[in-house]
């Protein structure tokens, strides 16, 4: 096949560079918030406890559910029993925490040297009494937040059957009370800016009749509550998310159930999903910007076979909202050094806003999970008339700095390991990592990804003025 010589085909290449990201288990530092009653024990060494220790050092206020457990000498040689070792610390953190779940993430020390984790789980796991899911989060990994994936994909197995289920508690039906505007108001959270409210009197959308539907995907829940009533909107009810606020809430999957993943970085969760619990996986583009989740609905609808209703109006008006940033954007140029997969969902949100994307750095691409967001990539560049990006899997560092060079462009989103080196070279950068944290799905939430991108542009407006960039840029130069 000759792909990357047609013109209107995206062109993809491949270098030979490193994975310059984080870690994965870096993953903890989200997923133990959002399940509020797991405890993560993270098995590796000294420098795995290093990296835990500066990659959350921010949440130093926060009640912390994750421990490392440090192999030492004995335990690498094999001269200690690992199962009884294991089993203190966990009966230690169930006597201390009384968790729901323990996680064991496995690093690359558990890997080579074939550390058993899978084996002693299930015997631990009768001995406790409480359920342990084996993660092997480790530097294997292509980028830092394919971590999330290995856990959600453990967590997507001990998923229940609907027969499973425990039997519901019948209670007396409470009178029904007339909702009023006043109620109604108070039991929504006031939207955000490009959030349209509807009309305080009109009924609500009644659910059609659909296959359940599991979201997967670890985000926070105002933005699980956003999603679940766009969908509620087309009368689409969500079964359930993956992950839930606590484990012992995991949504029941039965075969046939259909699932729709969030995030760009899920393809395992998304083949475990389809393969061991024979699920059907909507190929949808990913809710990231206003173009995105207007598009990640109408996929949905379709399966279901529901007509959406006021999609376009919606994302209209969601557009006029974030013009005054728009316009800071519109024209200019962005290039992707690539850090956490969510490069393609950006880029075409970039794009649409009006952008040049020179290219999209991606550490790995799995084309089959991205192909609906590919081919809205695609179909965004032909709207928008700007020439197709070529994306470079698995980017030379070095090369990309050249290139950067060359093409000199307005904005680099880069990881955190780049980005001090380029802006000494004059060079604008935003950290990649930022996306990753923040609230980034949803047409309520276009803002906020808006405000992480223009704001080193705007810090270099507040500089102009004050005349102090060209004295950076002077500096820069010089190879000050």
């Amino acid at each position: 096949m000759t792909v990357a010589t047609q013109p209107d085909a995206l062109n993809f290449e491949c270098e030979t560079g490193n994975y310059h990201t984080f870690c994965p288990i870096s993953c903890v530092a989200w997923l133990y918030q959002k399940i509020e009653d797991s405890f993560f024990l993270v098995i590796g060494t000294k420098t795995c406890g290093y990296f835990l220790q500066n990659a959350m050092g921010v949440m130093i206020f926060a009640e912390p559910r994750y421990a490392m457990a440090e192999l030492e000498e004995g335990d690498i040689s094999a001269q200690l029993n690992d199962y009884e070792e294991l089993k203190r610390l966990c009966n230690q953190v169930k006597r201390d925490r009384n968790p729901s779940v323990i996680v064991f993430i496995g690093t690359c020390t558990t890997e080579i040297v074939k550390m058993d984790l899978e084996g002693l789980a299930p015997k631990l796991e009768s001995e406790i009494n409480i359920p342990i899911v084996v993660a092997r989060a480790n530097g294997l990994d292509y980028a830092f937040t394919q971590g999330e994936d290995t856990v959600l994909a453990a967590m997507a197995q001990r998923c229940p059957t609907r027969e499973e289920l425990p039997e519901p508690d019948i209670a007396p039906a409470e009178p029904k009370k007339s909702a009023n505007p006043l109620q109604r108001l108070m039991n929504f959270a006031q939207p955000k800016d490009g959030e349209v409210q509807g009309d305080a009197g009109e009924e609500e959308t009644p659910y059609i009749d659909h296959p359940p539907l599991v979201l997967f995907g670890s985000v926070p829940d105002p933005v699980v509550t956003q999603l679940d009533l766009e969908l509620k909107k087309q009368g689409i009810k969500v079964e359930g998310w993956l992950p839930m606020k606590t484990y012992t809430e995991l949504p029941p999957l039965d075969p046939g159930d259909y699932v729709c993943g969030v995030n760009p970085f899920l393809s395992r969760t998304a083949t475990t999903l389809m393969r061991r619990r024979k699920a059907k996986l909507i190929g949808a583009p990913f809710p990231i910007g206003p173009d995105g989740t207007r598009a990640w609905v109408e996929k949905i609808c379709s399966v279901f076979g529901v007509e959406p209703k006021g999609l376009e109006e919606r994302e209209r008006q969601v557009w006029e909202n974030l013009e005054d940033y728009v316009s800071l954007l519109r024209g200019k140029s962005v290039f992707f050094m690539g850090d956490n997969l969510l490069e393609i969902s950006l880029a075409r949100f970039f794009i649409r806003c009006g952008m040049r994307v020179d290219e999209i750095g991606i550490p790995y691409m799995d084309k089959r999970y991205q192909r609906a967001e590919l081919d809205l990539l695609t179909t965004t560049c032909r709207e928008m008339d700007v020439p197709l990006p070529t994306i470079v899997e698995k980017p030379d560092n070095y090369n990309q700095v050249q290139r950067i060079k060359e093409l000199d462009p307005d904005l680099v989103i880069t990881g955190m390991a780049h980005a001090n080196p380029l802006e000494a070279r004059g060079i604008t950068t935003k950290w990649s990592v930022e996306f990753t944290f923040a609230q980034i799905h949803g047409f309520a939430n276009a803002r906020d990804v808006l405000e992480l991108a223009t704001r080193p542009l705007r810090r270099n407006q507040s500089l102009d003025k004050l005349g102090w960039s060209n004295l950076v840029r002077e500096d820069a130069n010089a190879g000050v």
